[in-house]
């Protein structure tokens, strides 16, 4: 697994780090924010040692310790890297805190990928998406700081606007705007390279939320994972998650079982070139509840076997090692 040596500078003051992997799981990207003697990070990586890359690949550009760590939301390959910055403030959604303790825990995933049965689906899942982190004396930091609607940071003279769009791909997303930079991250609202996973949906929401940043008129727009995206790319987002709200809705006015209906759509080719397509197992499962009135929490593993029995289903044909 090689992780970048360097940055990418997206604007003034803005740098990258991106792992670059597609067809799997838990490549975050993360941004840091570097101003005079002030510097900030949006997400933090899945594991210390990912963390330790990132913060090496940081040493040329940062002027001191990262004082402020900004959470575009709860899941773990954007926040378990938090315990590596224990002086730094975290901000987060009051709506993603909340929903913390819903979330896989380092010590879950450590199980997941350690005994659950490597010839069941789900353990052979496990391993081959998430066997390469360790997890190992990793904590769960929860925000020290949250808010719900907008909330103003500045550091050093780059302002940033941090603004709840959630629930959407999870129960409490943010984007962080900078408006002086033409510059959008995004989270896990956007996807590039692989199709999308949301938790919490419904699709219309992930929908809105795109709408929120394109309304904001962005040149560049930082995915949870994958390449650094456009307006027309978010665009071209906005309309994957249109074809497959109508696909999705068909279905279930058609009386298939969410499994049925996914199968189905993924029988038929859709966006067949993009990676990780279990994953519609998962956004049809969750459009599922929201048609059916379901509105207890997701369970994330639960929905997560549900892609592994597909993928392991189908597996050589469309899953990555």
């Amino acid at each position: 697994m090689k992780l970048p040596d360097g940055l990418i500078q997206v604007a003034d003051g803005l740098h990258l780090w991106a792992p670059g992997y597609t067809g799997t799981w838990g490549f975050a990207n993360c941004l840091l924010i570097v101003s005079g003697e002030e510097a900030a990070l949006v997400d933090t990586p899945y594991d210390q040692a990912m963390t330790e890359a990132l913060m090496g690949a940081a040493e040329t550009v940062l002027p001191g310790a990262v004082r402020t760590i900004v959470n575009t939301h709860v899941n773990g390959d954007h926040t378990f890297g938090n315990g590596c910055f224990p002086d730094a403030e975290i901000i987060a959604t009051k709506a993603s805190a909340e929903h913390l303790c819903h979330e896989p825990s380092p010590q879950q995933m450590h199980f997941l990928t350690h005994q659950t049965p490597a010839d069941q689906p789900l353990g052979w899942y496990a391993r081959r998406h998430f066997g390469r982190y360790r997890y190992e004396g990793v904590e769960s930091v929860p925000p020290t700081v949250t808010f719900s609607g907008r909330y103003e940071l500045t550091v050093g003279d780059i302002a940033a606007e941090l603004i709840e769009v959630g629930p959407a791909h999870s129960a409490g997303d943010l984007v962080v705007h900078f408006p002086d930079r033409g510059v959008v991250c995004a989270g896990d609202v956007l996807f590039a390279g692989d199709h999308p996973v949301h938790w919490n949906g419904p699709l219309g929401n992930v929908i809105a939320a795109c709408e929120t940043i394109l309304a904001l008129d962005p040149e560049v727009v930082v995915p949870g994972h994958g390449a650094v995206m456009s307006r027309e790319d978010v665009r071209c987002y906005v309309t994957y998650h249109r074809e497959l709200e109508a696909l999705i809705r068909a279905r279930h006015a058609g009386g298939l079982s969410a499994d049925e209906a996914a199968a189905d759509i993924l029988a038929g080719g859709f966006r067949d070139h993009l990676g990780l397509p279990e994953r519609v197992v998962i956004l049809t499962a969750v459009e599922y509840r929201h048609l059916d009135g379901d509105t207890g929490e997701p369970d994330l593993v639960a929905l997560a076997a549900r892609a592994a029995e597909w993928a392991y289903r189908h597996r050589g044909e469309d899953v990555l090692d």
